[in-house]
């Protein structure tokens, strides 16, 4: 759900509708995402979850910024077979896939939607909920 490298860092699930910036957190050298009223708590998103960000993404390099020239991803986590790796990624729509941790601080998505499972799990919640007559 958050990268290895954030298990010391306070976190939450992600919400749909959201908006999310891209920040690095105090005391690692990983890059993530967290609300922007929030940017010490981390905001973890769930293998299939739909994100849009404002402005195409942009990566950092060695020397430039680079442009992925898409703004749609679903995140996904890759290498869970390697532990000091990080494992948290984006899909583009184009194929190409990111770190999270490679993406330009202070980028703003929105998450658009959940995973599957977790929306049915909402929606098992809110049943659950008394209503008011």
């Amino acid at each position: 759900m958050c990268d290895y490298s954030l298990h010391l860092v306070l976190s939450r699930p992600a919400e749909a509708g959201e908006t999310i910036i891209v920040t690095g957190f105090s005391g690692t050298d990983t890059r993530g995402f967290a609300s922007p009223l929030d940017p010490n708590t981390a905001v973890c998103l769930r293998p299939g979850t739909e994100i849009a960000f404002d402005q195409c993404a942009r990566l950092d390099g060695r020397l430039f910024r680079r442009n992925i020239n898409e703004c749609l991803a679903r995140f996904r986590q890759i290498d869970m077979d390697r532990p000091n790796l990080h494992h948290d990624a984006l899909e583009f729509a184009n194929g190409r896939l990111v770190l999270v941790t490679s993406l330009v601080i202070g980028q703003r998505a929105q998450v658009l939607q959940l995973p599957a499972s977790d929306l049915e799990k909402l929606a098992v919640e809110r049943a659950d909920e008394p209503t008011l007559a």
